[in-house]
């Protein structure tokens, strides 16, 4: 142990003389780094290995991008007990476990509610899209352009694995590299709030929710939050105290990669601001709503024969796990692995006003509300977990359409809805800077206005 504090000691040494920013690390990593560097390492090659199927050697570079402190890993797949060891210099060491239909957890301790859950195994269909995976509704002069997209992108390093179009309900283009395809499932990171919102909304649709009211969180009608309600938490106007820089060390990281339960965590973070005046970013509400979602229907297992049952099956899925973590709840804010054909599904159900397939998910009126800007006084071109094109001065992108509205997650992940084109839009990858998503939107929006 003493060993290990040397280690620690002497990386500050070097980070002060040579500069936090210039090794892409923060002084976070002294305290909270090796912890949640092990967290990182151990989650996401686990889901990677085991839900996306992608090839190591692609995983862990995914990995090391977020930060050159992360080549010091040291990893151990366990084929037998579907899971994986990453080692932080030996300073610290996690284990992330995989269990069929609840995607990977990090392991605390001997205690995982996720083994008393019993999942069921979901039907694949090759109807046509969106009810199965069959796609035979390719326009060629567009396929043509998505998949010259993609190419371009990843000669610029872009990292695109997905782009697909859904217009006027059909899917009329797709593409695919570095190793992805049509059926593989691909992390969403915050397009999982999206998700979880309409999770919401379908308990609302069925009248076992009440969005106007608090979440009944035990201890929050003793303080300040007890004002909050569910809606605040939807539209990130609640007023909570949480901070997301993505630093080693704010509630961001160690909600996900440091403590058994995300909505427990989240569930301790004071209030900063009267409910409902400010607009602040937070992956805890997310998780505070999927902890919600559980609450109202009574248990874990409840919450996730709900989620196949209401959400999954509905939808036509057909390869995407929404990850549970070992509290037994879902982590709604984060950790939705899907297709690019499932998270179009997600899009279209919201372009259709809230139904699919003939089966209404959420009331036509939750839609409107999803998609209305906030009250806030800082930023109101957010919804119910689901951003804006417009709502403040400005459009978000001003060469897309005002109505627009988006799903949005790490790495540039985005499903864009588009009422006023009827068009649905996917894209998938693992980009570390900007990406012109409204640049490459506009231009396939412009060749379909060509070909109708």
């Amino acid at each position: 142990m003493a060993k290990r504090w040397w280690l620690l000691l002497g990386l500050a040494a070097v980070l002060s003389f040579v500069g936090w920013r210039s090794l892409g690390i923060s002084a976070g990593y002294i305290i909270h780094g090796p912890s949640i560097a092990a967290g990182i390492g151990a989650k996401l090659l686990c889901s990677a290995e085991y839900v996306s199927g992608m090839s190591r050697e692609q995983a862990f570079e995914d990995v090391r991008q977020y930060s050159p402190i992360l080549d010091e890993l040291s990893v151990t797949y366990d084929p037998e007990r579907h899971a994986v060891t990453a080692s932080f210099w030996g300073i610290s060491e996690k284990t992330a476990r995989y269990i069929e239909g609840l995607g990977c957890a990090i392991t605390f301790s001997d205690t995982d509610a996720r083994n008393q859950i019993t999942t069921v195994a979901t039907t694949k269909s090759d109807a046509p899209w969106p009810l199965g995976s069959r796609v035979d509704t390719i326009n060629p002069a567009l396929q043509v352009q998505v998949a010259d997209i993609v190419r371009e992108d990843n000669a610029r390093g872009l990292n695109t694995r997905a782009l697909l179009v859904v217009h006027q309900g059909r899917v009329v283009a797709e593409a695919y590299d570095q190793g992805a395809g049509p059926g593989t499932p691909l992390l969403g990171w915050s397009m999982a709030k999206s998700l979880t919102a309409i999770m919401l909304g379908n308990l609302e649709f069925q009248g076992i929710a009440d969005l106007s009211l608090p979440p009944g969180f035990s201890g929050w009608d003793r303080d300040a939050r007890r004002t909050i309600t569910t809606s605040h938490l939807l539209t990130m106007t609640d007023g909570l105290d949480f901070l997301e820089t993505y630093e080693p060390g704010d509630n961001a990281t160690i909600m996900l990669f440091d403590t058994p339960s995300a909505s427990g965590y989240a569930m301790q973070v004071p209030a900063s601001s009267k409910p409902g005046e400010r607009y602040n970013y937070s992956s805890g509400t997310a998780n505070l709503l999927a902890r919600h979602y559980q609450d109202l229907l009574g248990s874990p297992q409840a919450a996730y024969d709900a989620f196949i049952h209401s959400i999954y099956e509905p939808l036509g899925m057909q390869n995407a796990v929404l990850e549970v973590d070992p509290s037994g709840t879902f982590v709604g804010s984060s950790y939705f692995y899907a297709s690019a054909r499932d998270w179009a599904r997600m899009g279209q159900l919201m372009l259709n006003g809230g139904e699919l397939m003939g089966r209404r998910i959420v009331s036509e009126d939750w839609v409107l509300r999803a998609t209305t800007p906030n009250a806030s006084i800082n930023d109101k071109a957010y919804g119910y977990q689901w951003w804006l094109n417009s709502g403040n001065d400005e459009l978000r992108f001003p060469l897309l359409p005002a109505d627009a509205y988006f799903a949005n997650g790490n790495r540039q992940q985005t499903v864009m809805v588009i009422p006023s084109e009827g068009a649905v839009i996917v894209r998938l990858g693992w980009t570390s800077g900007a990406y012109p998503i409204d640049i490459n939107v506009r231009s396939i929006l412009d060749l379909l206005a060509q070909r109708s």
